[in-house]
């Protein structure tokens, strides 16, 4: 049956179809209106969606329909009245979906985003808008949801007389907004609802505006991605999208980077493995606007990536030790506070003695820093330029060749000279590197931090044309960082990518450069011996090659699905605007987190990180200040280990046994404590990396009570745990009765306690690392060392989200948790079927993502790998992890790592798929091998 209203659009075609006389109204085509119109009934757009029917235009005329419960609003901001609530509200950076359904918009809300999917890129929508919300909220409605708007006409109507506004009036008492009506057609100064509903009650007659909005959108193919991803089960933080500009190049910006987010989360299940050096394409990318901007002929390789440029500094620095540095003044205030206090700056030997690295601070202008440098002859130069210095090459070339002339390392930072823009202007550096090799003993720095969106999210590249330089430095990051966040390098990456698509291919042959003739390195400072030590020894990360097939069971990461709550926390983090301090801070969950899950009521000072392997560096530090031994259990995650060996801390390893699943017990803790002098002890717990075992409530009791009695400080690093396979019955830890009792026994005694939320969380491309400490003046000594990557605004606000989420133990986050939980421990099951099925002994885990097993059968046996050219190997439990990389490209960690003898660990949260293939690597090992 043919509903009333497509029968008056009949006849209003009809009635403009044909002429005065009845004839059909011809176009340039010689067809009519007849011809060219179709009516349907849908419900809004869906016939057009279901059909894949692309539109030119989208008229709508739709009402204005309040919620049916006037209440609502009012109850929703009565239970939320707090200060930043009303900001936001009033200011329209929250909540947005919710505003609108308030004030009658929902239904034009919903035809605005079924149009997008619909509508032609050059298309056009045009609405005819009742103005009581107010013109404010009317032309937000579109411009939140990425279209630029035109007002073509605009009039006032009378209010129908029998119209309640009564719900209008119950939101302005409750809210800042007002609504905005006129008194008679003649009023021009606007009034509120109160104000017009007195009137009306009076006698008077009230109107409001009505308008006629077109609206296209801006970048049409990104927010028709944005708005796909969001229709894919991401509804509900629709509302807090904002794509509302002032400027067109931050829409274009943020506009790309969501978009390219938005595919991220809707192609990819789970984020890949990416090496220390920073992703393969982030670098890729870096390499490719040098070559198409500046015409540097750089590639992926010359690239590495640091969280930020005072990471990349304080490593650089840690890596070649040296005796002396000159640091320009701008560049320093991140730097240790002893580097910066300390004036031994003699010969070598006088500085064998202390070992403290001396940083000079000097002014960035080229000809006193080159004064500076020939009277203190540094081992180490990191500078700046000034402006006017910069346009050429001549300051750049001085500094290289009297840093090459005394032997000294020259870092130049660029970063307040690198432009992000179709038309950068260059400068003196790059238009050298344009037509000379970059010298072996330079390297250039850029911190880059001018985007037009999130003004303080950063991320950091080092270019050289050095390889050892290069893999040093990656290893650097490895050992000291982690890795450096996926989601900076993504939002970088982003905006390279969009430069680098305007550019058109470059038909000429790159221009020939200059070789540099400099010293050989062997003529400056190198790594210090320590660095070196590390660096060679240490089981760190392999080089990933490009289009490599290496399947990674030998790092820290998970690799396992990322869940609905957690792309939506993400997405919604970097999608919103105005965030109030309130919405970011989360030291208040973060206590609440550790007072729930471990009874640590005792933090009062929360500092954050990229990552705990950053914070557990700076503990380190402290440590060594202290003139602190460090005393781990045998069977401590390797890359703790190795980190501090490169920090040159003293170091005690304290015996675990087999037989109790090589833990920490209170008999090996006393009997080493007694022989140490002013200890530190590390504990990995609950869940203890890499074993997987847990310490239950008593084990931990009696090792703190243990550290207690010898007045030891305590680090407890809870970044592997959260994922106990029991959960049901673990019933995690309660510290604060041992505690309360341990702190008031021993004044030397402290416990601080280490975590990271990114595994137990599913984060993905997040990292969040915390550290509670609880005494003034370790608190002091640690920010003396200041140096850390924390965590954007956008990160802490998704933590803050999920971080609610978990603690309801229920619901769609909780629910992911578990099913990781599950799905791990059915892992770690098949896994051990294998090992045990191919020769190997399993110590059985009972949480986390990682085990450790003992290759029994092939300790000392010799084998021969046909597809490794003269490689023939007698096996031992350090070997063999080379042996079966190169047979079957599988990645493990031997007991170099592990630290325990005789066992490999391996991890288990990877893909799927990729989980099935190392399992088959580790049958086709026992294959190979016992040929």
């Amino acid at each position: 049956m043919v509903s009333f209203q497509v029968k008056i659009s009949w006849i209003n075609l009809y009635l403009n179809a044909l002429d005065e006389k009845g004839q059909p109204i011809l176009d340039s085509e010689n067809r009519t209106l007849l011809d060219r119109v179709e009516f349907h009934e849908s419900d809004l757009l869906a016939y057009c969606r279901d059909n894949d029917i692309q539109l030119e235009r989208i008229v709508g005329c739709i009402p204005q329909i309040l919620n049916p419960n006037p209440d609502a609003m009012s109850k929703m901001i009565t239970e939320n009245a707090s200060e930043e609530f009303l900001y936001s509200l009033s200011n329209y950076c929250a909540l947005q979906g919710f505003v609108e359904d308030q004030f009658g918009l929902g239904l034009i809300a919903r035809a605005v985003e079924e149009g997008i999917s619909v509508i032609k890129s050059t298309g056009i929508m045009i609405f005819n808008m009742g103005g009581r919300p107010g013109q404010g909220v009317c032309k937000r409605l579109f411009e939140r949801r990425g279209f630029c708007i035109t007002k073509l006409w605009q009039t006032k109507i009378l209010q129908a007389a029998d119209t309640d506004i009564s719900a209008l009036v119950e939101i302005e008492k409750n809210s800042p907004h007002r609504f905005e009506f006129f008194m008679g057609l003649s009023g021009d100064q606007p009034i509120c609802a109160r104000t017009a509903w007195a009137y009306g009650k009076a006698g008077g007659r009230i109107s409001h505006a009505l308008s006629v909005y077109s609206c296209q959108l801006r970048q049409p193919n990104q927010v028709k991605t944005i708005f796909d991803f969001l229709k894919s089960g991401f509804q509900e933080i629709s509302g807090s999208l904002d794509l509302s500009f002032q400027d067109d190049s931050v829409a274009d910006e943020k506009i790309s980077f969501l978009a390219y987010l938005s595919s991220i989360f809707k192609e990819t299940a789970c984020f890949p493995y990416e090496p220390p050096a920073g992703s393969l394409r982030f670098r890729s990318l870096i390499a490719g606007f040098m070559k198409k901007y500046h015409h540097i002929p750089l590639n992926s390789g010359n690239v590495v990536v640091f969280p930020s440029r005072a990471v990349a500094i304080e490593n650089t620095l840690r890596l070649f030790s040296p005796r002396l540095a000159i640091v320009d003044e701008h560049l320093t205030r991140h730097l240790p506070r002893q580097w910066l206090t300390s004036l031994n700056i003699e010969t070598e030997i006088d500085r064998a003695a202390n070992d403290v690295l001396t940083v000079i601070d000097a002014p960035s202008q080229s000809d006193l820093m080159i004064e500076l440098i020939k009277k203190l002859k540094p081992q180490v130069v990191v500078t700046g330029m000034a402006h006017f210095e910069a346009v050429t090459s001549s300051a750049f070339v001085q500094l290289l060749d009297v840093t090459r002339e005394i032997g000294s390392r020259l870092f130049l930072d660029i970063s307040d000279h690198f432009e992000l823009s179709s038309l950068p202007s260059s400068n003196g550096v790059l238009k050298y590197l344009a037509g000379n090799s970059l010298p072996s003993h330079a390297a250039i720095l850029c911190g880059l931090v001018k985007n037009q969106v999130y003004m303080d999210l950063e991320v950091a590249f080092v270019i050289s044309e050095e390889e050892p330089i290069l893999k040093a430095l990656s290893k650097t990051v490895e050992l000291l960082e982690g890795n450096t966040a996926p989601i900076s390098q993504y939002y970088y990456g982003c905006l390279f990518h969009e430069l680098l698509s305007f550019q058109l291919p470059d038909r000429h042959l790159p221009a020939q450069r200059k070789c540099d003739k400099s010293a050989s390195s062997t003529d400056i400072i190198g790594f210090s011996s320590s660095a070196i030590s590390v660096l060679n020894n240490a089981e760190l990360s392999l080089d990933q090659i490009e289009n490599s097939c290496l399947i990674h069971m030998d790092v820290d990461q998970s690799f396992l699905p990322t869940p609905f709550p957690v792309k939506a926390a993400i997405f919604e983090s970097f999608s919103r605007q105005n965030m109030s301090e309130s919405e970011i801070d989360i030291t208040t969950s973060i206590k609440q987190f550790v007072k729930t899950t471990y009874g640590f009521p005792f933090g009062i000072d929360f500092t954050y990180a990229d990552s705990s392997l950053t914070l557990f560096n700076k503990m380190v530090l402290c440590c060594i200040q202290e003139g602190g031994t460090l005393c781990f259990p045998v069977g401590t995650n390797g890359s703790y280990v190795y980190s501090a060996k490169f920090l040159k801390a003293k170091i005690v390893n304290i015996p675990t046994k087999s037989e109790e699943g090589f833990k920490l017990t209170e008999c090996a803790l006393n009997q080493a404590l007694n022989n140490v002098k002013t200890p530190w002890v590390y504990i990995s717990g609950p869940t203890i990396n890499p074993t997987g075992r847990v310490y239950d409530q008593k084990e931990i009791e009696n090792l703190l009570t243990t550290c207690a009695k010898f007045g030891a400080r305590v680090i407890i690093d809870t970044s592997f745990s959260g994922l106990e396979f029991d959960y049901e019955g673990w019933g995690g830890w309660n510290l604060e009765g041992v505690l309360s009792r341990l702190y008031l026994s021993s004044s030397s005694f402290s416990v601080c306690l280490l975590g990271e939320l990114s595994s137990m969380m599913l984060t993905g491309a997040l990292k969040f690392g915390f550290l509670a400490l609880n005494q003034l003046p370790l608190i002091d000594l640690f920010h003396s060392f200041s140096g850390l990557s924390r965590p954007h605004s956008t990160v802490k606000y998704a933590i803050k989200k999920l971080l609610g989420l978990s603690e309801k133990k229920s619901g769609e986050m909780w629910g992911a948790v578990t099913r990781q939980i599950k799905d791990l421990r059915s892992r770690s099951r098949r896994l051990e079927e294998t090992l045990e099925s191919c020769g190997w002994d399993v110590l059985e885990p009972h949480a986390g993502f990682s085990m450790v097993a003992k290759p029994t059968l092939y300790l000392n046996k010799t084998t021969r790998l046909k597809n490794a050219i003269d490689y023939e190997v007698k096996l031992d439990d350090s070997n063999i992890r080379g042996a079966i990389l190169k047979a079957t490209g599988l990645c493990i960690n031997s007991s170099s790592w592990t630290g325990i003898p005789g066992y490999c660990r391996f991890t288990i949260a990877l893909e799927e798929s990729e989980f099935q293939k190392a399992l088959d690597c580790i049958a086709e090992f026992k294959r190979i091998a016992c040929l």
